[in-house]
């Protein structure tokens, strides 16, 4: 499979994921709304979901997946399943007794996580028992980051890319069956994320079963491979979830403002997530496998050919993305969430955070391009320094803005944003220090062009979004319809500027989805 098309095929489960997840946020915003019964369960739904991308997805899956590769390289697939289940057990070892301690703490955890809400006992109550209800996620959701990664590096990456869509079917089958049954909508949503977790781990168990790379139960065992993994995980967790880190930190800035401002940067960071999940997880997920063959064959052309690739899909996609949800900001809130208990103030709030959300999304998913080529080489020093000096611009901008200025909620995700440009500005300026990047002829040629096609859409959609402000204002089909037209315009807009450009010929494109892994790039590429 060619790099082109694993993220072809990772990204668009990912779209139906997300997909899904818009339906399940449009009726999550309709019972709950964004007030404070909403504010717990997001609390308490980032609680899990927080430890599954900082550890699972992110340090476990980073640290996994070159080693994994390395087994399946030098012993074969019995080799590389022994290491799996080795570090299966090393993962229970640890994950079952922090499970339960967190459960049985979780009123201390909520208090370092929100402490604003102690001053809204009812609120930070709620949050207290929709973080015991969902917590036990992480633990299987962790064992579904271990079965994916296995199934990456095998090639095998739409079982794991679907995963998600179940979370977001299961939950929106269980808020709709179990709100009327239970005190309010919060219970039937948390008790709807345990549900899911379990569903997941079952769904890629018989996957990689079915595949013949089933991970059976092993005792835990201290050998010198789970001693790496465990070395390489802990300073990748900081690393990769520089941007996870930032989220929870926006809770707890959240938490001292007005009820409702944990929901609106919920709710647009789920927004702004679209295009993040899609593009940027997609890269960072086909990528990180196919550099640690190739670095391991020692084929170091190979890799920054491919690199320089990922940036290239990154930024065709994210810059009209990020200008896209800026321009749309208040209709794309609108037509999705208002209704029901989600009322006109709440858009204009989630609205202002998602235009700052917006200014970060391409350096999100730069970051998911350049990280890859450190984890590859077993390097998670230098990531880590990386997130560590981001994590602290995040503090010191959040810090600033809500104390000089007004900006609240939209302050905080503007300082996520900011420190997010930081870390990918870091990483990059390493790799083409050290000679482990350098841009080739082609991204040279196409970065300037792909600016333009963005600045035409751009204005395009400002003016029409300007002429069409009537519709656009209507929470109802109408105003769907026409945020849709609008979108579509936008991104006819976008492909045939794109084509007058040269930026991405159509084929080009099937030459690219055809090209297997591991064939250095053509000279054209170069």
């Amino acid at each position: 499979m060619s790099f082109a098309r694993a993220v072809a095929t990772v990204g668009g489960f990912t779209m139906l994921s997300r997909i899904a997840g818009f339906a399940r946020d449009m009726v999550i915003a309709a019972i709950l709304g964004a007030g404070p019964v909403a504010d717990a369960f997001f609390i308490a739904f980032k609680l899990p979901n927080f430890f599954r991308r900082l550890f699972a997805e992110g340090a476990f899956a980073s640290a996994f997946v070159p080693l994994f590769a390395r087994e399946l390289e030098g012993g074969g697939r019995g080799a590389a399943l022994t290491f799996a289940r080795e570090a299966q057990a090393a993962l229970l070892v640890v994950l079952l007794p922090f499970t339960a301690l967190l459960i049985a703490l979780m009123p201390w955890v909520m208090r370092a996580l929100a402490p604003g809400l102690a001053d809204d006992p009812a609120t930070f109550a709620l949050a207290v028992e929709f973080g015991r209800i969902t917590f036990p996620y992480l633990l299987f959701i962790s064992l579904v980051a271990l079965y994916g990664g296995v199934l990456n590096s095998i090639e095998r990456f739409g079982e794991a890319a679907a995963t998600p869509i179940l979370l977001n079917l299961i939950l929106i089958a269980v808020v709709l069956g179990l709100t009327p049954l239970m005190p309010n909508g919060g219970y039937a949503a948390a008790a709807g994320v345990f549900i899911a977790g379990i569903v997941q781990f079952l769904w890629l168990a018989w996957a990689c079963r079915r595949e013949g790379v089933g991970v059976g139960l092993a005792r835990p065992a201290s050998s010198p491979r789970v001693r790496r993994l465990l070395a390489l995980a802990l300073p990748t967790a900081i690393a990769g979830g520089v941007q996870q880190i930032g989220t929870m930190l926006d809770v707890v800035w959240a938490s001292f403002l007005p009820a409702g401002a944990i929901s609106a940067l919920w709710f647009a960071d789920r927004v702004a997530q679209l295009p993040l999940g899609v593009v940027g997880v997609a890269i960072g997920t086909a990528l990180l496998p196919l550099l640690a063959r190739q670095l391991r064959a020692g084929d170091e052309a190979a890799a920054i050919a491919n690199q320089n690739r990922a940036i290239e899909f990154g930024l065709l996609l994210a810059l009209p993305a990020a200008l896209a949800l800026a321009v749309l900001a208040e209709p794309t809130v609108r037509i999705l969430f208002e209704r029901g208990s989600f009322t006109a103030q709440d858009t204009r709030r989630a609205a202002t955070a998602l235009m700052a959300f917006a200014a970060g999304l391409p350096a999100f998913i730069l970051v998911k391009a350049f990280l890859p080529a450190f984890y590859a080489r077993e390097d998670t020093r230098t990531p880590l320094l990386a997130a560590l000096l981001a994590i602290a611009i995040n503090v010191a901008l959040n810090v600033a803005f809500l104390l000089g200025t007004r900006m609240e909620h939209a302050g905080i995700a503007l300082a996520t944003s900011l420190s997010g440009w930081v870390n990918v500005l870091f990483l990059g300026t390493l790799l083409h220090v050290r000679r482990r990047f350098t841009a080739d002829a082609r991204l040279r040629r196409n970065v300037p062009r792909i600016v333009l096609a963005t600045a035409a859409m751009t204005l395009v959609l400002w003016f029409a979004a300007d002429w069409l402000a009537a519709p656009l204002h209507q929470a109802s089909m109408l105003g769907g319809v026409t945020l849709a037209g609008l979108c579509l315009l936008g991104g006819l807009v976008y492909a045939a500027a794109g084509e007058l450009l040269g930026v991405l010929r159509l084929a080009e494109l099937r030459s690219l989805l055809r090209r297997p892994p591991g064939l250095k790039a053509s000279p054209d590429d170069a």
